[in-house]
């Protein structure tokens, strides 16, 4: 009889804490947890009795990465139940703003927490040393994200602007004349990154994965959309809890979700990529093609090379918008508040975002649901381990472990998210 246990008490390079356990027994996994430890958060239990225009300011403090995100799908499903649809330029500076935040969040994961596994370093800063250009091309790009979060959020972390109905103050046009100029040289430094990480030398994986990503009739979905499913089936964003079935899991923190009671799904670059490809802008998609992507990709290591494409996109995108703005007639339309239920997502950096939130007739959140991404992820991710490890159970123990850390570090979990549920039960016998 032969034993084998894996087990990473901290994963690095990713967002978050979590620890990883494998156990396998003559050659077969018995056991294998992903284990997000992190404390839960409560955002949900702590919305409850607040003013229905606060959550878009609360739930932001969720993720110092993607607060965007979570304020635009708070605002969405605010704005829904009290009968509201944002359009017009209003619309386009959220989706700007939504830019400015993929191209700092993408940038961060490429360079900083994936590219070091197929350069072989531990670190981002010690790839540096070696690869000062793409360090340089890196920061440059950040830069041109986060002025966009700035500029039109207030400030680059935790944006201050943004308010239901659309933003406190909007942007003179002519504010954004230098962004367009620092966006342009960012969309060249995307587009030699896409070419750069499309070299890597990336593990022969396929994984037959059910994706699930929102999916927008006249653009690659980020802002809103309709939740799309790999195999052609889609659901009105109001039917999300019909669908998405969350269960906790008694070592983590984080759920797991099912889709239409059917197991792990995937959201994220990979599912955005595969259900909206044809979506892209025509730069993106000839990128894509120059890198070897097809119009779906399954092997997760690649992800780093979608990532890549989707900061083409964003850029191209952020020029579009920019170079067709035409200042609003008011910076919000009025929001008022009605007894009912919203529902809003949108795609986070990681993938589909959804809030749920239900308001009385005093205008306070009488309840809250939010299911971030990596929580949705989770139960997918432990079913690539599996497939991912079963074969490779000879490896070397420090190889194996390397090995595990790559696939999580695939899917850039953002764990301090998904860490924000908790049953708690007191037997005070």
């Amino acid at each position: 009889m032969t034993h084998k246990t894996v087990r990473l008490g901290g994963l690095s390079r990713v967002e978050g804490e979590a620890a990883l356990l494998v156990r396998a027994h003559d050659g077969r996994i018995t056991d294998l947890q992903l284990n997000i430890y992190e404390p839960p958060r409560f955002f949900e239990a702590l919305l409850r009795g607040r003013s229905y225009d606060e959550p878009p300011d609360i739930t932001a403090r969720i993720c110092g990465i993607c607060p965007v995100a979570y304020q635009m799908s708070a605002c969405q499903a605010i704005e829904a139940a009290c009968g509201v649809d944002v359009s017009g330029p209003l619309r386009d500076l959220r989706l700007l703003l939504y830019y400015g935040e993929w191209i700092e969040s993408h940038t961060l994961h490429v360079f900083l927490l994936h590219a070091p596994d197929f350069l072989g370093y531990d670190s981002g800063m010690a790839m540096a040393v070696h690869h000062r250009d793409h360090m340089e091309r890196a920061l440059a790009l950040k830069k041109a994200g986060n002025e966009l979060v700035a500029t039109l959020g207030g400030r680059a972390i935790h944006p201050v602007n943004v308010r239901l109905g659309g933003f406190y103050r909007v942007p003179r046009r002519q504010e954004l004349a230098p962004l367009a100029e620092q966006l342009r040289r960012a969309r060249e430094h995307a587009i030699t990154t896409a070419a750069w990480v499309a070299g890597f030398d990336f593990p022969d994986v396929q994984h037959d994965y059910r994706f699930l990503a929102l999916r927008h009739p006249d653009e690659y979905a980020i802002l809103s959309g309709t939740p799309t499913v790999s195999e052609g089936s889609t659901f009105p964003v109001q039917q999300w809890p019909a669908h998405v079935v969350e269960e906790q899991v008694p070592y983590s923190t984080a759920v797991h979700a099912r889709l239409d009671g059917a197991g792990g799904y995937l959201v994220g670059a990979l599912a955005r990529y595969a259900i909206n490809f044809d979506r892209l802008s025509p730069l993106a998609r000839a990128v894509a093609r120059d890198a070897g992507l097809e119009d779906v990709c399954r092997n997760p290591f690649q992800s780093i090379v979608v990532r890549a494409v989707e900061i083409v996109h964003a850029c191209d995108e952020a020029l579009r918008v920019i170079d067709a703005y035409t200042e609003p007639d008011t910076p919000a339309v009025p929001v008022e508040p009605v007894a009912g239920t919203g529902h809003g997502a949108s795609e986070a950096p990681r993938g589909t975002l959804y809030h749920r939130y239900r308001i009385d007739e005093n205008g306070l959140i009488a309840d809250a649901d939010i299911v971030p991404p990596t929580a949705q992820n989770q139960a997918r991710i432990e079913m690539d381990l599996h497939e991912l490890i079963a074969p490779r159970l000879d490896l070397p123990q420090a190889e194996l472990a390397r090995l595990c850390e790559r696939a999580v570090r695939n899917h850039d979990p953002c764990i301090s998210c998904s860490a924000h549920f908790l049953d708690l039960n007191i037997d005070a016998r």
